[in-house]
Formats: C-alpha cells, structure tokens, sequence
C-alpha cells in the first residue's frame, strides 16, 4: 500500500479532491456490496469455515477478515436482508440506504412491504430510520412515573481546590466551590446505559449495571451482615464472593465438578486400567470424564483445522465423541473433547453426511432475533457445558 496517500491527497486541487472523493465513495459502496453478497454465500456454506477452525460466521469475520465487531454485525445483517430482497444491493450501491439502515429495517420487512419501506427510507436520516421502525413496529406508552432526579453543585467559575482523596478505598470524587461563590442546584437526568464491562487498567476492570429494589435490598444486607469481614461494605468484594460460589454450584451441576472427586472405579474387579474396548457402549459421560475433558481443552473448543488453527469458540459447548458413538465410540477422555455447535455439527456431517435442509435452516434470516437482528455470536453469554 503506498505510504504517502496523505501527500498525494493534499496535493489536489480543490475539485479534484472532490470529485475523488466522490470516486472513492462508489469504490467503497461497491466494494461493500460485493462483500455482503460473498458474505451471504459463505453463510449458506458453514461447512467451509467451520473447516477453517472457526465456529461461526462472526468469529470468521472478525479474525479472518479483520473487521471490527460493529462492522461485522452490521454486514451479517445486511447480507441476511439481501438474500431475502436482492434489490436491495442495488439501493447500497447507490448509496440510498445504509448498511445501519438496512439492520435496523431488516427485522420488520415482509414480502408485502419491502418495496414502499424501501422507498421511504432511501436518503433518510438514523432519526428517521428510527421514526420509521417505530411505525412498522408501534411499541405501548411509556408508564407515567414520577421520580426525584439526583442533583449536582454547580459552582461558579472559581478556582477549585484538588479533588478529595479516595475514602474507605473507594473513589470518591468531590467538587468543592468557594465559601463565598454562589452554588446551583441543577437537575441532572441520568442517561440509560448498557451493562458496561471494560478494562480500566492490567487485569482490573470496571462493571456497571443496573439492579431492582429486590437486589438492591440483598446487597445491602449482605453488606450489614459481611461488616467484620468487609468493614468498608466494598460492593465488588461482595460480589466477588457471590460470583465464587454461583460458578462452584454452576459447575457442580454442568461438569460434575467436585473438591474430592471420586476416583473412576474399574471396570471389572482387579482390574486397574481401563481399556476401551470393555468399556459399556453408552451415550453417558462419566462425571471423570467430562472434567478431565474440559480442563484439557481449558473450556474451549478442541476442534484444529487442517492449517492449525483452532477455533476459539467458549459458548454453548458440547462434548464431543472423536470416535462417534454409532461407530462404537466410547466415552473416554482420549475420545471425549469440547466441541461448539457448529462443529459438533460439521464433524458429524464429515462422517454421516449433511442433512437434509429444514425451512428454518433455508431462511436464516426470517428467524426473530432479539437485539435488533444482531447475531447471537455477537452477544456476550456465559459458557455453558
């Protein structure tokens, strides 16, 4: 790629630039079209990147073809739209609709209605994409409520001191105004927000959520009840402790997960090792089993592509038979191994052949998916067994 695009940008003249620019654009148009077509191709042929060693269509986008988990999303939605209405590659080449208004249309449109939504929303705005959704898909009144909005000091324009030192280990911070400058009380609405998790430094992070009366109240008992083993009432050592035992009883109930494990009994009396082939032949893992599995493969998928590379899928895991069971597989550690649904799915296929489709597996995108049509790969859920 030529370094120097800068230079060579700020060297046109003012209509040259523009016009350029105006070049660029349909280049890009173009080229996002023909992407989204090839990415609707690739996601009726899953068995091509699962062959990669990628679980899903996002993990291949986002690792494979670098693109961000926004533009990603938005892509997948967008290629899912035009294979149900090709016409409308022809409004994103033109520029008419944008791939945000096309994910955000996508979910409500029908076979009656696409071409006038189409045509009402070509040069629209976010705002009035967002309008337009709203007709399409009317939602009820807010309930009336009536609440106190917290208050800020709003100081005048006077030096302040440094803001207050953390108290009880916790951040506080406090904006102090002269004695003699006038302070305003000034009602500030708090803006919803998304549960938020994000790195703030190494290995600390910052949570926020939000939370009913109900959990509201258990915290601050645990908080009254914990006081001589947490004297400050520091919420996130509380919820460290909850989170240490709901993933102990999580993983008691999903991995048979133990403090003292039983060791495995033989399989016949005197017998110390366990061969395979005495083995019952049984659909049932032994508890052993499925912990020594997942801690081999460190609660990820196992599956390794033929280039090396192993797919990094830790969501809705099963447990694999290497050997399938209809082949007299048995449900030992060396034949047992974390696979994610697709290709748990693919590995199946590569032995017993596809299946054949189902409507649900043809239209894809005429499921309901919640979050606005966002993929589910997309989503941040806990892994389960």
């Amino acid at each position: 790629m030529n370094t120097n695009v800068l230079a060579l940008a700020s060297g046109l003249s003012d209509h040259d630039l523009l016009t350029r620019l105006l070049a660029l654009a349909g280049k890009e148009r173009e080229a996002t079209v023909e992407l989204i077509a090839h990415l609707a191709a690739l996601e009726s042929r899953p068995s091509v990147y699962a062959a990669k060693g990628y679980g899903s269509l996002f993990a291949y986008c986002v690792e494979v073809l670098r693109l961000s988990e926004d533009a990603t999303c938005n892509r997948i939605a967008a290629a899912r739209a035009c294979r149900r209405f090709p016409a409308m590659f022809a409004a994103l080449a033109a520029g008419e609709v944008s791939l945000t208004s096309v994910r955000m249309l996508s979910p409500h449109l029908t076979d009656e209605n696409w071409q006038a939504v189409l045509a009402r929303a070509g040069g629209r705005s976010r705002g009035e994409i967002e309008a337009l959704v709203a007709e399409l898909a009317p939602r009820p009144d807010v309930p009336s409520s009536v609440r106190k909005l917290p208050t800020v000091a709003v100081p005048a324009l006077t030096p302040h001191p440094a803001p207050a030192p953390p108290v009880n280990g916790m951040n506080a911070t406090t904006v102090v105004a002269s004695e003699s400058a006038p302070t305003n009380r000034v009602p500030l609405p708090l803006p919803a927000r998304r549960p938020v998790i994000e790195a703030t430094s190494p290995e600390r992070y910052r949570v926020q959520f939000t939370i009913g009366k109900e959990s509201h109240d258990k915290l601050r008992r645990l908080q009254t009840l914990l006081r001589r083993e947490i004297p400050d009432g520091d919420p996130a050592a509380i919820v460290d402790r909850a989170l240490t035992l709901l993933l102990e009883r999580v993983e008691r109930k999903k991995l048979a997960a133990s403090a003292k494990p039983r060791p495995a009994p033989p399989i016949r009396p005197g017998t110390d090792t366990q061969d395979w082939r005495t083995i019952p032949n049984s659909r049932d893992i032994p508890n052993a089993v499925r912990r020594a599995s997942w801690r081999r493969d460190g609660g990820q998928c196992g599956f390794v592509s033929a280039d090396g590379h192993r797919c990094t899928e830790r969501t809705f895991l099963e447990f694999h038979h290497v050997i399938p069971y209809a082949k007299g597989g048995r449900a030992t550690v060396d034949n047992i191994s974390l696979r994610c649904r697709r290709h748990n799915q693919y590995e199946a296929e590569l032995v017993f052949g596809s299946r054949p489709p189902t409507r649900r597996q043809e239209e894809p995108s005429t499921r309901p998916r919640p979050f606005g049509g966002l993929p589910a790969e997309a989503r941040s859920l806990p892994p389960t067994a």
